[in-house]
C-alpha cells in the first residue's frame, strides 16, 4: 500500500534528501486499472461541468514528462484532455505579462489541461538565466542586478495570487514534480545517442544545462517550498523509473479527484416528467 501523503509538500523540503527511485514490478498492470478509474471521473466530471482540472509537470530534462502522460491518460476521452507544452516565449507573448500566455490556454469546467512544463518554467529558467527576464522589457529592471532574490519571490507570489484565484472559480490545481538523479538523467541521454530512433530528441544544449544542475536543484527547491499551498499543492514523484512514477501520480489524481464527488446531472423535472413519452415517439418511428 503506497501511503501516498508522504509525496505531497506541506512542509519545507531538501530535494537532496528526497528518493528519485522506487520501484513497483506490477505498476504497469495496476496502472491499466486507473485509467479507466481516471476515464470514469474525467466523463462525470465533464457531464457535470463544475470543476476543470489543471495538472502541472515540471522536471528536468528527460524526466519523463511525456511519455507520463501518454500512458497515464491513454484511456481517457481525446477531446477531455488539452495538453499544453511551453517553450521559448514567442515575439507576441513576450509583449504581455509573463503568465499571459498560461491563462489563455487554462481547461475549461469539465476537461483536463496538463501543462507540459508551466508557468513556473519562467521562475526556472530565467532564475538560472536571468539575461532572458531582459527580453520582457519589464519597467525598473535594467539589467540583471536587478534581478535579486526578491523579484523572483514576488513572481512566486504572483503565482500564489493566480492559482488561488484560479482554485476559487472552480479550477482544480495538482502540480507534480519529476524528481531525477543526476546519472539516471546521464543513462537516458546516452540511451538518446546510442538509439538511432531516438537521436532526434537529443539536443547539445541538454549538456550545457546539465552543467547547471545544482542552480536548478536550487530554484526547484526554492519554489517548492514557497508555492505548495493546500488549494494548489506541489507533489514530488521519484522518476528515475518510469513505470512507477506514472502509478504514483496516477494514483495521487484518483484520490484528489475523489474529493470532490462529481455527480452526473439529472434530467430536469420536466424533461423526466416526459420520459415515457418521448420514448414512445422513437419507438413508434
Amino acid at each position: 500500500m503506497m501511503k501516498l501523503e508522504k509525496y505531497q509538500v506541506t512542509s519545507a523540503i531538501k530535494l537532496d534528501q528526497l528518493a528519485t527511485k522506487e520501484v513497483r514490478e506490477d505498476a504497469k498492470k495496476h496502472l491499466k486499472k486507473l485509467r479507466r478509474k481516471l476515464s470514469d471521473l474525467q466523463r462525470v466530471m465533464y457531464a457535470e461541468r463544475k470543476y476543470g482540472l489543471l495538472i502541472c509537470l515540471q522536471g528536468m530534462d528527460t524526466s519523463g514528462k511525456d511519455s507520463l502522460i501518454r500512458e497515464v491518460f491513454k484511456d481517457v476521452n481525446a477531446s477531455g484532455v488539452e495538453v499544453h507544452s511551453f517553450k521559448v516565449p514567442t515575439e507576441l507573448e513576450l509583449k504581455h505579462d509573463f503568465m499571459w500566455r498560461h491563462y489563455i490556454v487554462l481547461p475549461p469546467k469539465g476537461k483536463i489541461g496538463v501543462f507540459n512544463r508551466t508557468h513556473y518554467e519562467n521562475l526556472l529558467v530565467t532564475r538560472v538565466h536571468p539575461e532572458y527576464v531582459l527580453g520582457e522589457n519589464i519597467p525598473n529592471v535594467k539589467s540583471v542586478k536587478d534581478l535579486d532574490d526578491n523579484f523572483y519571490h514576488d513572481r512566486m507570489e504572483r503565482i500564489n495570487d493566480f492559482e488561488n484565484h484560479l482554485a476559487k472559480n472552480g479550477t482544480i490545481i495538482l502540480k507534480f514534480f519529476l524528481n531525477l538523479s543526476k546519472d539516471e538523467q546521464k543513462n537516458r541521454l546516452l540511451r538518446r545517442l546510442n538509439t538511432p530512433e531516438k537521436n532526434w530528441k537529443f539536443s547539445a544544449s541538454d549538456l550545457k544545462e546539465r552543467k547547471l544542475w545544482d542552480a536548478y536543484m536550487f530554484s526547484y527547491e526554492d519554489l517548492l517550498n514557497r508555492t505548495s499551498k493546500e488549494n494548489a499543492p506541489w507533489f514530488v514523484i521519484p522518476a528515475d523509473d518510469k513505470p512507477t512514477a506514472r502509478l504514483i501520480l496516477a494514483k495521487i489524481l484518483l484520490k484528489e479527484l475523489k474529493k470532490y464527488n462529481f455527480k452526473e446531472p439529472s434530467l430536469p423535472a420536466k424533461v423526466q416528467a416526459q420520459v415515457e413519452e418521448f420514448k414512445a415517439q422513437l419507438g413508434n418511428e
